[in-house]
């Protein structure tokens, strides 16, 4: 801790910190004048008025204040109406403790499930590792197998408050809470009618938003019981790739082409994809494209050769496939929203409660056509197609293959027949696309009330969650229909009566008997409708998720103490989680040109208890104003994963009035989720993977040779060859597994914060301002991740892994195809053996006044600002590995901050806010793999400004209007070939805006 200190003051003392202040305090300074308060307040500035016992996240025990010894931010109402946000996870991200979300609108169209869904992820470490809760209980995954709670369900409107901890507390709410927490707050208590619609757009006239929302809410029983009721309809219509004149062409970076890193983020295009619609056909297996087949795109005549080049100097094939025409930027978002809640006091001191959500979310993706080649439709014989049928001892031709390939073709998988490999962009089916459907339903009843004079409160609730999703996507291949229909042979004897002897016909008459229609893949939409009937292939993907929780819990104060009143805390949760996952037949078998991916079918159970105690020491005595320990600790049981541990400690010291220090140190664990145990093993074919053993004799080779040796298939290869020999099917043929680990245990996290907060009340003029500053340290050992296979065989043959070692698989015996040794999987399953950490610094200001001084009545200003600085934020796949850096790489900015301010004058408000990125580089692997330093490359940094106005014509109706990204700041090129390019948008579309200036208006009705 004290060489963690040291880093800290060396760090403020260092000249790019200086750098820095001249970079951030203007425009702080600026948006002192100009800003609006995304985070209203911080839970220090919380009003003092008596609001009798609560429980603020961060604690379990009921106290008169919403102070805590974590770091602790609170987000409210006024807040959120104030940002004009559809879903409240675009709010939450400018906030500098959160950071790139795992899913988002823009980040999610290539998926094959989560379309749609968005999460948060505190502190770069994982959607998993965040705990989202909803008034302090948990909710419903919203992906399959995983706790990831999508934001889509939350009534942006429906929200009294967000509290967002930042630090471990799985002591107090159990596994997932590594990072911290986010609490979302329903209203309470509300009566009246409260309505609002609002519609906006980009600049560029896409991307409409719209959204209307009324909550109801009104007191029964005289005054015993209160009921609300909250609808909501949103709509996000995306935009795709094509709706932009940046993204409208398949381009390619610079740097990727000229091996200059001043030519990073310069586009070069078209850089059109080979698969083109019509086709490319290899008559004899060469690498080379001159002896290969194509057509001519304008005139449709067939010719020898490829495609003709691009621009001088691009490399790129100008007559190739265009694939951004078909891509998205932002998937579009339709949700619908019913939440409600209520309390109805049965005595004095026994209330019954309710809470309810339910969320329909309908979400689409559409990305290009279905790039084909002959290798999914004949994995063996070398992915080649067979150009003649042995019909009754006599070979004949395909009648639909041109005659120029018959006459060219070989027989080069050798098994006595001419064949043809082909690649193809299969335009015919259309574009892939699915349609998702989400259906979440949760709901929480239970009774709270107050034991011994009101000393404590005491809650039992029942929660139940359900999640389920349908998908059905086109665009796909049916294989095994595709193989017979590859197999034509000429209708010589009318065998479908029809009296046409020269059309083709399905050799096989069993697929004929079933409707086989034959392929014609030679040419642009060549393709018949009755072709395109039978080998078409949908898929299907449905997900059914359910949650139980069963919790108690009690708090209050045991006896006094010279500070204050014990506060102690205790409860008992016992929770059960089933995740369901089923996809077509096709996608289980892998036959729809993909990879084979299984149904997945889990649950587990845990039970558990915790007990957290406060102990105000001293105070109200020189020097200790406050001195306060507090601590908690949970014990868990799990039918997976066992027994399991958390913990903290946490410490108050406040010397004087205006200055409070604060220190936590917390034992966090993760279990494993459904997805990370239960998933089968879905097949994958990684590349550029190098075989350790290739040129391996039978003696030497140090470690690399001894572990090579040990495997019969390999010994078996040296003795006929001299040295382990591979052919090129040998390297072209390693395949793998991904997939679950039942055996999986617990991910341990030690993180502590060492903070302070200054709010000077003694000095008039700073009585409303207040400072926070936190130091955070995080490190997450066991950390369930499938390890890299270049990594895998690394640890194996350099480091004489067997945990590794286990998940590579070797032929024992050669083939037709393959030699004896050769690797034939190497998998990669979840297992515990990878580490997380990263630490930071924290700093928030924020102040409020009137303007009175400056003559001006009835007005107010209140502004904040948050910076987080990432020291460090690494990834190692192993305890012997070394660590994987990303402070500072796109998506891990080592500096960001969010100022804000909002201006008050009567019916007025008027707020602005300003986000900033610094610069931040490629990754360091990527400069490295070309030979070049690890910040080769850098994008600048970026700043963004949005600014709302309302006017309040009465106090039952307000009308609004917002510019988002007012400096219409273009997102950074990041094209394609880099590491944090999304595919589509040409940049990290889930780091910066990709949409340009746009513009919101609304009205709010409240009666």
């Amino acid at each position: 801790m004290v060489a963690d200190l040291s880093r800290i003051r060396d760090w403020i003392n260092m000249k790019k910190f200086t750098s820095l202040k001249a970079t951030v305090a203007p425009v702080a300074l600026g948006l002192a004048m100009l800003s609006t308060p995304a985070y209203a307040q911080d839970q220090e500035e919380a009003a003092e008025e008596d609001q009798g016992l609560i429980v603020v996240t961060g604690s379990r025990i009921a106290s008169p204040t919403v102070t805590s010894s974590a770091p602790l931010q609170i987000l409210d109402d006024v807040a959120i109406d104030d940002a004009g946000v559809t879903n409240v996870q675009e709010l939450l991200l400018e906030n500098p403790a959160f950071g790139t979300p795992a899913l988002s609108r823009t980040n999610s169209a290539f998926l094959t499930s989560g379309t749609g869904v968005a999460t948060v992820d505190l502190r770069d470490l994982g959607s998993a590792r965040t705990l989202v809760l909803i008034n302090g209980r948990r909710v419903i995954g919203g992906v399959a197998g995983t706790p990831n709670v999508d934001l889509n369900i939350i009534p942006t409107q429906f929200l009294q408050q967000v509290d967002v901890l930042t630090g471990g507390a799985s002591s107090l709410y159990g596994s997932d809470a590594v990072a911290g927490v986010v609490n979302f707050v329903y209203k309470r208590d509300f009566e009246g009618i409260e309505a609002n619609g609002q519609i906006g757009q980009t600049e560029q006239g896409d991307d409409l938003r719209y959204q209307a929302n009324l909550t109801v809410g009104t007191n029964v029983a005289d005054g015993r019981g209160n009921i609300m009721v909250h609808f909501g309809y949103s709509n996000e219509e995306g935009v795709l790739s094509r709706e932009r004149a940046n993204t409208f062409t398949d381009d390619f970076d610079g740097f990727r082409v000229t091996g200059n890193v001043e030519d990073f983020g310069d586009s070069r295009g078209p850089f059109f994809s080979s698969g083109s619609p019509q086709g490319r056909f290899d008559v004899n297996g060469t690498p080379t494209t001159a002896d290969d087949f194509t057509f001519d795109p304008v005139t449709g005549a067939i010719r020898q050769g490829f495609f003709t080049n691009g621009p001088a100097g691009d490399g790129v094939n100008a007559d190739g496939f265009n694939r951004q025409f078909f891509r998205t930027i932002a998937v579009p978002v339709e949700r619908y929203l019913f939440a409600t809640a209520g309390t109805y006091e049965v005595t004095d001191n026994i209330n019954v409660f309710f809470e309810g959500t339910y969320s329909k979310t309908k979400s689409s993706r559409i990305i290009e056509p279905f790039f084909l080649s002959s290798g999914d439709i004949f994995p063996a014989n070398g992915g080649r197609v067979p150009l003649e049928t042995d019909v009754n001892g006599t070979l004949i031709v395909n009648p639909l293959v041109p005659q120029e390939v018959v006459d060219a073709s070989q027989d080069v998988d050798g098994d006595g027949l001419r064949d043809y490999g082909f690649i193809r962009r299969i335009v015919e089916f259309g574009p892939r696309q699915g349609s998702t459907t989400r259906d979440v339903y949760r709901f929480v009843v239970g009774l709270d009330g107050t034991l011994f004079d009101d000393k404590f409160t005491w809650d039992i609730s029942y929660n139940y969650g359900s999640n389920t999703e349908n998908q059905f996507s086109s665009g796909q291949i049916n294989v095994l229909n595709a193989r017979n229909a590859l197999a034509a042979i000429p209708d010589a004897n009318d065998v479908d009566g029809d009296g046409d002897t020269t059309e083709a016909i399905c050799a096989d008459a069993e697929a004929r008997a079933q409707g086989c229609v034959p392929l014609n893949f030679f040419g642009a939409g060549s393709i018949s409708p009755g072709a395109l009937a039978y080998a078409n292939g949908e898929s299907s993907f449905q997900v059914d998720q359910t949650q139980q929780v069963i919790s108690a819990n009690i708090s209050g104060s045991l006896f006094d103490l010279p500070g204050g009143a014990a506060g102690i805390a205790a409860g008992v949760e016992y929770r059960r989680e089933n995740s369901i996952t089923e996809l077509d037949a096709l996608t289980n078998a892998g036959l729809n040109a993909g990879n084979a991916i299984p149904d997945r079918r889990g649950n587990f159970n845990v039970i558990e208890g915790y007990v957290e105690v406060k102990l105000p020491i001293l105070s109200d005595q020189p020097f200790f104003e406050l001195l306060e320990v507090g601590g908690a600790v949970r014990v868990a049981d799990y039918s997976t994963a066992g027994t399991v541990v958390s913990y903290n400690g946490q410490v108050t010291w406040q010397p004087i009035d205006d200055i409070r220090l604060r220190g936590t140190y917390s034992r966090s664990v993760r279990a494993p989720n459904i997805g990370e145990l239960f998933s089968g093993l879905s097949e994958t074919f990684p590349s550029g993977l190098t075989d350790p053993c290739a040129g391996i004799g039978p003696t030497g080779g140090g470690t690399a040779g001894d572990v090579c040796r040990r495997d019969a298939g390999v010994n078996a290869n040296i003795a006929a060859n001299g040295t382990f020999t591979l052919t090129q099917p040998d390297i072209q043929g390693i395949g793998g597994f991904n997939g679950g680990n039942p055996n999986l245990f617990e991910e341990t996290a030690d993180s502590y914060t060492i903070g302070a907060v200054i709010n000077p009340r003694s000095i008039d003029a700073l009585r409303n301002l207040t400072i926070t500053v936190d130091y955070y340290n995080i490190e997450v050992e066991d950390v369930i991740a499938a390890p890299p296979r270049a990594f895998t065989l690394d640890q194996c043959y350099n480091q004489d892994n067997p945990t590794f070692c286990q998940l590579i698989i070797r032929r024992q015996q050669g083939d037709a195809q393959n030699s004896a040794g050769s690797i034939e999987f190497i998998n990669a399953t979840q297992i515990n053996g990878a580490v997380l950490k990263t630490d930071g610094i924290d700093v928030t200001a924020t102040y409020r006044t009137n303007l009175d001084a400056l003559g001006i009545e009835d007005a107010s200003v209140s502004a904040r600002i948050a910076y987080t600085h990432v020291f460090n934020n690494d990834f190692a796949p192993s305890t012997t590995a070394p660590f994987d850096p990303s402070a500072g790489e796109i998506g891990t900015a080592e500096d960001k901050f969010t100022a804000n301010l909002n201006f008050e004058k009567g019916p007025l408000r008027w707020n602005w806010t300003g986000t900033f990125i610094s610069k931040s580089f490629e990754d360091d692997q990527f400069c490295q793999a070309f030979g070049l330093d690890a910040e080769c490359i850098s994008v600048p940094a970026e700043f963004y400004l949005d600014t709302q106005i309302n006017y309040a014509v009465s106090d039952e109706f307000e009308f609004y209007f917002g510019v988002n990204n007012l400096l219409d700041n273009d997102a950074p090129n990041i094209l394609s070939g880099t590491s944090f390019n999304v595919t589509g948008t040409d940049t990290a579309a889930d780091v910066y805006d990709v949409f340009g200036r746009s513009y919101y208006t609304g009205v709010r009705m409240r009666f």
